[in-house]
Parts: structure tokens; C-alpha cells; sequence
């Protein structure tokens, strides 16, 4: 009886926690799920043209603030920003821009319109970023099965753990 509350302990006390205790690898580029906590600054200027600052915030890979060629669109600095991770909210890109008249403009885009061109509104002009532009990519974590399963695991653990000490108490 004494080996199968050490197979109980072993199986649904050691293993689940020392799976959820293993140190992660959180380095750009090797973990897809990673969400980085700050920006950087990233400098694709180039130095026989004109070169704006912009930000990209939100859910891509590399979010921060980024010096851009004058021509560069949206669809560039979409992929100077390493990509929209697979979290993102697709259909609701931002651009916040301001006006030359000081106003600000908020600019919603939809990810397949601008990439294939469909239902485009014509009174946006995304051919070229402006000086000052932020581009904000918003979305929320998904939960995955595995994230549900080690929760299932560690909460039956904990349960097998406290039957297994009543049962032991009350001999």
C-alpha cells in the first residue's frame, strides 16, 4: 500500500509541479508565445534619405519605437516589426496620427484589407508613414489546451495529496 501512495505522490505531486517549475527560455526568437515587457529602438534608417520616427505597440514581435525611411508604408513596418504574433486582434489595427493642422486622427484597419485589398476605404492614405505615427496592434493572450491541462493536473494532484493525508491521519 506504502508503494502505491509513493506512485500517487510521485505521479500527481512531483511530476506536474516539476514540469510547471522548469526554468523557461524567454530570449527573442526562440520562444513564439513570448510577449516582450518593454520596447526597444530599432534604426532601419537609411542614411541617403529622408527617415522618420515612428512606435509599433501591442502584440507583434518586436514592439518599440523605430526610425524608418520616409517611404516606407505599413506593410513595412509591420515586418521591421518582426510580425504580428498570433495573439493579435487582426481586424483592428490603429494607426494614431497627427494632422497638419494639430488634430489627431485615428486610423482603424482591417489586416486582410490591407494586405489583399478588399472592402479598402479610399479616404485612407496608408501609402507612406508619417513623422510621429504610432501603430498599435491590439489582441489579448489565448489560453492553449496545454495551459488547461497542467491546471487540471495540478489541482487532481492537490486532491490526491490531501485524500491521501486524510487516510494516512485517520489509520
Amino acid at each position: 500500500m506504502k508503494k502505491l501512495y509513493l506512485l500517487f505522490f510521485i505521479v500527481f505531486i512531483i511530476y506536474p509541479v516539476y514540469l510547471n517549475a522548469q526554468e523557461k527560455d524567454y530570449q527573442i526568437g526562440l520562444n513564439p508565445n513570448y510577449q516582450p515587457t518593454s520596447g526597444g529602438y530599432y534604426d532601419y534608417s537609411d542614411p541617403n534619405s529622408i527617415n522618420i520616427k515612428v512606435a509599433v505597440w501591442g502584440y507583434v514581435k518586436y514592439p518599440g519605437r523605430y526610425v524608418i525611411p520616409i517611404r516606407s508604408d505599413i506593410k513595412d513596418l509591420i515586418s521591421y516589426s518582426g510580425g504580428i504574433n498570433d495573439n493579435a486582434f487582426l481586424d483592428d489595427l490603429r494607426i494614431y496620427r497627427l494632422d497638419k493642422d494639430s488634430t489627431q486622427l485615428l486610423l482603424k484597419i482591417d489586416y486582410e484589407d490591407l494586405w489583399w485589398g478588399e472592402n479598402w476605404k479610399p479616404n485612407i492614405d496608408l501609402s507612406k508613414m508619417h513623422a510621429g505615427d504610432v501603430l498599435i496592434v491590439p489582441g489579448r493572450p489565448r489560453v492553449y489546451w496545454e495551459n488547461y491541462l497542467s491546471l487540471i493536473l495540478s489541482s487532481l494532484g492537490f486532491l490526491i495529496s490531501v485524500a491521501t493525508l486524510v487516510i494516512t491521519a485517520s489509520k
